[in-house]
């Protein structure tokens, strides 16, 4: 382990298109050395190493013991497996959502993150961009309806969990850190299925208080799009177009309309990363981050929304 004087040394787990952002994250970073990555997909492994002049470990369990912090960004169904061994090791983890496959798996975590003192993060960077507008400050209303509409185009990408997992997910994070509580009922209903897992989900989640949620979320849409609606207590209303990076703010409330300049909106993902050794190197630092137990929560809530529709899983 490095010592306060020297760099984080860090490494990732997953060799796919995000570990590949979070390696050059890390070799940005001058507060982090990347060390290398782990994927049993060896070339890809080394194509990463190669780019950032790192490693490419043949076993993950070498690459924990060289390492201070780690990235999880493998498929979702091997989230359990890297993290834990990391979090065992007395290492900081950094999760790309979802957190794991199962709600056991996720309290499994938490306990080991506690259990050794060690931060776990889990990636739901759309918080960032939330952050950046200023609804995450002091003083927000409640909301009192919202609407999200989260549609993607086929991919490859992805399919060992439902679109649920995959895209509706960061809807259902902001939604949950608005609404600061787990939804009290959920109803969903499945519109599109390729094999195992839905391609196509809407839902509704009711919190307390009569506030509710109206999530729809494809990755098998002809087009992007990304938008939110919100109306918050007293009628006031805000629009959010998360692929332009705009609001329509009908609210009143005072937020940035310039949020889209912004480091934490430019490079959400980048954001994250910072965030992430930020807490590491300092743990009260302030950040929107998601912890271990907000995206057990997240996870929860996803797991409800496809046993609602029937969606079968294969986690």
């Amino acid at each position: 382990m490095s010592n306060a004087s020297q760099p984080l040394r860090a490494g990732v787990v997953g060799a796919g298109v995000f570990g590949g952002y979070h390696a050059g994250k890390y070799a940005g970073d001058e507060r982090t050395e990347f060390i290398g990555v782990f994927d049993p997909v060896r070339d890809r492994a080394r194509a990463i190493a190669r780019q950032f002049g790192a490693i490419a470990f043949t076993s993950l369990n070498a690459m924990i013991e060289e390492a201070d912090i780690i990235t999880v960004a493998s498929p979702a169904l091997f989230h359990h497996d890297a993290a834990s061994r990391a979090l065992g090791a007395g290492r900081h983890v950094l999760v790309e959502k979802p957190l794991c496959a199962t709600v056991e798996e996720g309290q499994e975590l938490i306990a080991l993150a506690g259990k050794y003192g060690r931060v776990l993060q889990v990636g739901h960077q759309e918080r960032f961009v939330f952050a950046a507008m200023g609804l995450f400050g002091a003083g927000m209303p409640r909301f009192e309806r919202l609407s999200a509409r989260r549609m993607g185009t086929p991919s490859a990408r992805n399919l060992d969990v439902s679109v649920t997992l995959d895209l509706m997910i960061h809807d259902i994070d902001l939604v949950l850190a608005l609404a600061g509580e787990a939804p009290e009922r959920v109803e969903a209903q499945m519109l599109a299925e390729r094999g195992a897992l839905a391609d196509h989900i809407v839902t509704r989640l009711h919190f307390s208080g009569g506030r509710v949620a109206e999530l729809e979320s494809s990755r098998v849409a002809a087009d992007r799009d990304r938008v939110m609606d919100i109306v918050f207590e007293g009628g006031a209303a805000l629009g959010v177009d998360f692929i332009r990076k705009r609001f329509d703010n009908g609210s009143g409330l005072s937020l940035d309309a310039d949020f889209a300049d912004r480091p934490m909106a430019k490079d959400s993902l980048g954001a994250s990363v910072f965030n992430f050794v930020s807490r590491v190197l300092d743990p009260a630092h302030d950040s929107p981050a998601a912890d271990g137990r907000a995206g057990l929560v997240a996870l929860e809530t996803a797991l409800a929304i496809d046993a609602a529709a029937g969606s079968r899983s294969r986690m």
